[in-house]
């Protein structure tokens, strides 16, 4: 009868979780055992008699036996019981301490013959003294130590040159962080058996970017549904966007849902000091993805070996990563390539990428990753605000009008802020002003409760930031303001005003003129106020700068340098692509712009004297104004909100039904 009971094999018993001990350990024991056993037998301590103490001994009885050692010219002195006692007894209690079988001295002796005949005298002294005669043995002693004691240093250096030879040849930390194995590839293979638990159900916001990343993921797992139509699939796909933006957690998502097995390594994983190994990795890299065909590999921040050849060259400082390029060209696009491997890449800077690198045929599509809207953002609060305890009445809509601009990554920091000021004021659930605190937090930095800051520099601040918001609330293209305060954050930070962005696409003249007018407003104010200026516009002035730059000189928004644009031109070159004399006429047309704005500024903040005295009083007083505070008291702002316009072009669209 057969035993129907499964057989224990070895991918059924449970992997041993115990600390594994390293071969260089156990040699590392043995050599230090053979130390200490060859210091102790060799060099032990020996207790020997002088000859006057021999003597002495010899002609009181005192020695039993003397053993001669032929061969090492010494002898071991046993002494009787009754001596031994008398010697080595402990004072302090009668326990006798030694060992009777033990020799108790030992004795060097000069020649043998003579040692031989001193002991007859003895004998014969001790005979007529009716004493006890004195026992002669003999025997030698091989101690291997001694005769293959210069072993031990070569058996040390070829246990120190076998562990060197094990860290090199693959040993340690894994293949490629040897010095044997430093042309093979360092990407990480995640297959069946380390399968990634992001999947596309974690990716909010990039709904474009999403719907082309799953046509890659589904043609490797029903290849026959393209092929049979004649198409082919992209052989690469890359992935670019701002940082934070998401393009890494889109590729973890690929690699949770792709069937395939994933490869994924670093652009300066290739990058190494010695001369080939960039292009060894990534032959390494290609042939391991060929016999795991059909897979994905992915190369994270792909432009540092994808950089335009023969730009910035410096007497071939970049030849290696050259190489490595040239390599990876190939192996993407040359004539041992294989259909059934497809490259992902990531990068934010695809103006520096070689051209060759982009064409069709190595990576075909190029993906666009951008910031998310008011829709994307909500969806991506939808999905961070599943991990977090929220109050009642926390709406992904509100937060997500409240951090316009916002990529992914600051909305993932800013719902885990939440949730440690929440924690930090022992809350049960996370609020609205827990999410205020933390964009307060992730905007302008951590509060400074200890900054002492004198009445007087406190009321510049005042009015510095009520000018700001006094602007930004009467100028129609300026953006809806919704906060305003003068609490010191962060390093420098001793105010600011938070607006609401609109949500747009291409910018006017006039639109980026009332910023700049809005920006000059806390000057001005100090300027109106106090008939002096302060160091506290140093970020305005910053920010006026590079708009009046852009105006003119990049988007053509001025009539004396006419409808030009330098900004393609100048990317990438030591020297200006236009004349000394056009440099100064758009120096001077950007200070004529700046001048132009800051005196319009001025004149609205004295045509609105009375509410800026009121906002920097309050200020003064409440430290914090919000959007609902400026209105009760300067009454409501003269121009709709993007949000009533939104609201109201919804309602016009709805259809009529009775």
């Amino acid at each position: 009868m057969e035993n129907n009971k499964p057989k224990n094999t070895d991918k059924n018993k449970a992997p041993m979780n115990g600390p594994k001990i390293k071969p260089f350990w156990i040699y590392a024991g043995l050599a230090f055992l053979i130390i200490i056993l060859n210091v102790f037998l060799m060099n032990g301590e020996k207790k020997e008699l002088t000859e006057v103490g021999f003597r002495d001994k010899a002609q009181s009885g005192q020695i039993k036996e003397v053993k001669i050692i032929k061969n090492k010219e010494f002898a071991y002195i046993t002494l009787t019981e009754e001596a031994a006692k008398t010697e080595f007894a402990d004072k302090d209690s009668p326990k006798v301490q030694y060992n009777t079988s033990n020799y108790h001295y030992t004795y060097t002796f000069g020649s043998l013959e003579n040692f031989e005949k001193k002991i007859d005298i003895y004998n014969n002294e001790l005979k007529g003294k009716s004493g006890n005669e004195i026992v002669i043995t003999y025997g030698n002693e091989v101690n291997v130590f001694e005769n293959f004691g210069w072993l031990l240093p070569i058996l040390i250096l070829v246990l120190i040159w076998v562990f060197l030879f094990r860290r090199m040849g693959g040993g340690g930390a894994g293949p490629g962080s040897q010095i044997f194995n430093i042309g093979k590839s360092k990407a990480t293979l995640f297959d069946q058996g380390s399968k990634v638990n992001i999947t596309f159900s974690d990716v909010a916001g990039l709904d474009e970017a999403k719907e082309e990343v799953m046509e890659i993921v589904d043609f490797l797992k029903h290849p026959k549904k393209y092929t049979a139509l004649g198409g082919k699939i992209p052989k690469g796909v890359l992935l670019v966007g701002e940082p934070g933006t998401g393009k890494t957690l889109m590729a973890k998502a690929v690699a949770g849902e792709a069937e395939v097995p994933f490869f994924t390594i670093s652009g300066s994983d290739f990058v190494e000091m010695f001369v080939g190994v960039g292009a060894s990795r990534v032959r390494d890299l290609f042939k391991q993805a060929r016999e795991k065909a059909p897979c994905i590999i992915f190369i994270d921040e792909i432009d540092a070996i994808g950089r335009a050849r023969g730009r910035n060259n410096m007497q071939g400082s970049n030849d290696e990563r050259e190489n490595t390029l040239n390599q990876l060209l190939v192996e993407m696009d040359g004539f041992a390539t294989d259909k059934a491997v497809i490259i992902m890449a990531a990068t934010n800077r695809p103006d520096v990428l070689d051209s060759a690198l982009l064409r069709p045929g190595r990576f075909d599509r190029q993906i666009g990753i951008d910031r998310p809207d008011l829709k994307g953002r909500k969806a991506i609060f939808e999905v961070h605000l599943k991990n977090i305890k929220t109050a009642d009445g926390i709406r992904s809509e509100q937060l997500a009008e409240m951090t316009s601009g916002f990529a992914g990554a600051d909305i993932a920091n800013i719902c885990n802020e939440a949730a440690l000021v929440a924690a930090r004021r022992n809350k049960s659930t996370v609020d609205l002003d827990d999410f205020n605190h933390a964009l307060d937090r992730v905007i302008g930095g951590l509060e400074k409760k200890n900054k002492f800051i004198s009445k007087k520099e406190k009321e510049i601040i005042a009015y510095h930031e009520a000018g700001h918001a006094i602007c930004g609330w009467f100028l129609e293209h300026a953006s809806p303001l919704v906060k305003v305060t003068i609490v010191p954050r962060g390093i420098g930070t001793l105010g600011y005003a938070q607006y609401l962005p609109k949500e747009e696409y291409i910018t006017r003249k006039e639109q980026l003129l009332d910023r700049m007018c809005m920006t000059f407003g806390g000057r001005a104010a100090e300027q109106n106020i106090f008939g002096k200026i302060s160091t506290g516009a140093q970020n305005d002035l910053d920010q006026i700068t590079k708009m009046g730059y852009s105006m003119i000189s990049y988007f053509g928004m001025n009539e004396e340098v006419g409808q030009v644009s330098f900004y393609g031109l100048m990317n990438g070159q030591w020297q200006k692509p236009y004349s000394d004399g056009t440099a100064s006429m758009i120096d001077a047309e950007v200070r004529k712009l700046a001048d132009q704005q800051y005196l319009r500024a001025q004149q609205l903040l004295k045509d609105k004297a009375k509410e800026l005295e009121i906002l920097a009083k309050a200020l003064l007083e409440r430290e914090v104004l919000l959007k609902d505070d400026v209105e009760r008291l300067i009454g409501p702002r003269p121009f709709a909100d993007i949000s009533q316009e939104e609201e109201e072009s919804e309602e016009k669209e709805q259809p009529i039904t009775e």
